[in-house]
């Protein structure tokens, strides 16, 4: 069980979340079957979200767990019958799928300090920044076209897609990822404007620094002193501190309530701990 923001009931919403085996969308996951709803948590990773499917069921809530490739229409279409079949139509698409890569990652932040033997901008592999912007992407495209068919038949519905605040000023060392999910937020505001008519709204957050098992060690040593890119990180946050990923799930729930929220659709919504309100004087 984890200590909900809002309490808000989703009892009878069937609500699908890709990258439900990560640490942001498991706590979705989690936080929408404790408010009633019947999750579908959908990762490559099956393993992890047959675990989540079935601590949730233990504790007396409905999900269930699908192992689903993002970047693949036949993968997306046969859950898509799947969660159809177990669950029912789709009310609510979290787009949780996402990352970044080594491979469209430079070593230094500045080509002036750039240095032998390591990666600088000129050696970012072309193949490693596609595969970025087809994760981020294509992975909210894809899983978009399959689920939102039950929503446009429904004439109601709700998208949620996870941006960045690296949407809003790219971070160095991180081109690839930082535009992919500029990609995210004006895509967005293209499918609000597009399924408007439909009774769909759509939506994005925007988290800012979170430590998780992919960057702890960028992040902090192994003392657990902070690293000069983490010192960085938090000189520039007026909160100074990292958000928590349970610091999401009220932006979260909220946006996807249709009361609360059934003129809001088009909106990227940052949290971040004043990261983006500060300007460094």
């Amino acid at each position: 069980m984890i200590d909900l923001p809002l309490n808000i009931d989703f009892s009878g919403k069937v609500v699908v979340i890709t990258g439900a085996g990560g640490l942001i969308c498991g706590a979705m996951a989690r936080a929408f079957a404790q408010s009633g709803a019947k999750v579908a948590a959908l990762d490559l990773n099956e393993e992890a979200v047959k675990k989540l499917a079935q601590e949730l069921k233990a504790e007396g809530f409905c999900c269930e767990g699908y192992k689903a490739n993002v970047l693949e229409s036949e993968s997306l279409e046969a859950v898509h019958q799947a969660v159809r079949k177990d669950l029912g139509p789709c009310d609510i698409l979290i787009n949780g799928a996402g990352g970044n890569n080594p491979r469209a990652t430079t070593d230094n932040e500045y080509q002036h300090e750039a240095r032998e033997g390591g990666k600088s901008f000129f050696d970012l592999d072309a193949a490693g920044v596609d595969f970025v912007f087809k994760l981020n992407f294509q992975g909210t495209l894809l899983p978009t076209q399959a689920f939102a068919k039950d929503m446009v038949e429904k004439k109601a519905g709700c998208i949620l897609n996870i941006s960045s605040m690296n949407a809003y000023t790219p971070l160095t060392k991180i081109p690839a990822y930082s535009a992919a999910k500029a990609g995210i937020s004006n895509f967005t505001q293209w499918l609000a404007t597009h399924f408007a008519g439909t009774g769909i709204r759509c939506n994005a957050i925007a988290p800012g620094f979170l430590v998780s098992a992919q960057n702890r060690s960028l992040l902090f040593h192994e003392d657990g002193t902070p690293t000069a890119r983490s010192a960085k990180i938090l000189k520039g946050t007026p909160m100074d501190r990292y958000v928590d990923a349970s610091e999401l799930l009220g932006a979260t729930l909220f946006l996807c309530n249709d009361k609360a929220a059934s003129a809001i659709t088009g909106v990227v919504l940052p949290i971040d701990a004043g990261f983006a309100a500060y300007s460094g004087v």
